[in-house]
């Protein structure tokens, strides 16, 4: 019992450890480059809870993260890598705006149904790789990197001969369709807050209560630990290995929909990834793929990239340095045996005294 008490403090513990290291390490680089750290880091409060239409955009921001990192964990729980969250958010994005354009419906269904075609095209983009895994024992990892660049130039392709409106992009989605909120911006000083961050609430409590009070997440989580163990129980390991990585897709396709249906109101042509779904995989990281780990890492994430502006604007750091460091938090995630077995060091001479 005390071990296992010791493994989840140790797994808190970690990720917070991990941030440490990664902001000490970004202000040794904002020292080698002429900058003052504890400016930039003040700065970079400042852009997050400074005023509230920064902390508006904050949680704008990390929206689509919280999403692309649930779509990254889910698969990871249940034995599967899915990196091609960014493609299937792309769809989602794409998906969900031309419902959002073509149908004309109240709210109370357009919506809706606007979000769940990003869902299924999320989720289609997610089962190609799903199936082929099951079936051809094609490795996932190769099939949804591909994925990726299909989705976008396909996405590209629509836009370009058939959706576009002016300049790059689409038409705007009917305001049926939009998560977009007059209260929310309100209240945050006419931020890009939408409706979207309170369905990426539930999203987080809807896949901790799929993988850890369903049946169905039972047999995805055994599949994911033991394919061998779970088939001789009896257990459909093709087909929990399709439904995962649907469902991963799923989680990616809403985050996309988040993004049109609510960031932007339209699609546009992509010159290059959006970064969000490979973002995600550092934000399932960071959260240990937890759903609460995941919001807090989104918030984190989502932060540190609204508060690069104001780091550039009030102390003259390049923005970079906000990606930077989050290469290093993740490095040192990554790295947690290191950290696993200086904290035993520690423990043990401690005991020794």
């Amino acid at each position: 019992m005390g071990n296992i008490f010791k493994d989840k403090l140790f797994g808190l513990v970690v990720p917070l450890i991990a941030i440490g290291f990664g902001f000490l390490a970004g202000g040794v680089i904002m020292l080698l480059s002429g900058n003052n750290p504890i400016d930039g880091y003040v700065a970079l409060m400042q852009g997050v809870f400074g005023e509230v239409y920064y902390f508006g955009e904050t949680l704008q921001r990390m929206t689509p993260l919280i999403f692309s990192g649930l779509a990254v964990a889910f698969a990871f729980r249940t034995g599967l890598l899915n990196i091609g969250v960014e493609g299937q958010l792309i769809v989602g994005w794409f998906v969900s705006v031309f419902v959002g354009i073509v149908i004309e419906a109240p709210m109370i269904i357009h919506l809706p149904l606007a979000i769940l075609a990003g869902a299924l095209a999320g989720a289609l983009w997610g089962f190609v790789p799903g199936i082929l895994k099951a079936k051809f024992q094609v490795h996932e990892v190769i099939v949804t990197i591909m994925m990726n660049y299909i989705a976008m130039h396909v996405v590209n392709h629509f836009i370009r001969n058939f959706m576009l409106e002016s300049g790059q992009r689409t038409a705007f989605i009917n305001d049926s369709a939009s998560l977009s909120s007059d209260f929310l911006t309100s209240i945050t000083d006419f931020s890009r807050l939408h409706w979207g961050f309170l369905i990426a609430v539930a999203a987080c409590f809807v896949m901790w209560f799929i993988l850890w009070k369903t049946k169905k997440g039972f047999e995805l989580r055994s599949v994911g630990y033991n394919k061998h163990a779970s088939s001789y129980a009896g257990m459909n390991v093709n087909m929990n290995i399709i439904l995962s990585m649907s469902v991963s897709g799923a989680f990616a396709g809403i985050g996309g929909a988040m993004v049109g249906l609510g960031t932007y109101n339209y699609a546009n042509i992509l010159p290059s990834f959006t970064n969000l779904g490979f973002d995600g995989i550092a934000v399932a990281l960071l959260g240990s793929s937890t759903s609460i780990g995941i919001f807090l890492s989104a918030f984190l994430f989502g932060g540190l990239k609204e508060g690069a502006n104001n780091m550039q604007s009030q102390a003259g750091v390049a923005p970079e340095l906000v990606e930077i460091i989050i290469a290093l938090i993740i490095f040192f995630v990554a790295s947690s045996y290191l950290i696993r077995w200086i904290y035993s060091r520690l423990q043990s001479k401690k005991e020794g005294k």
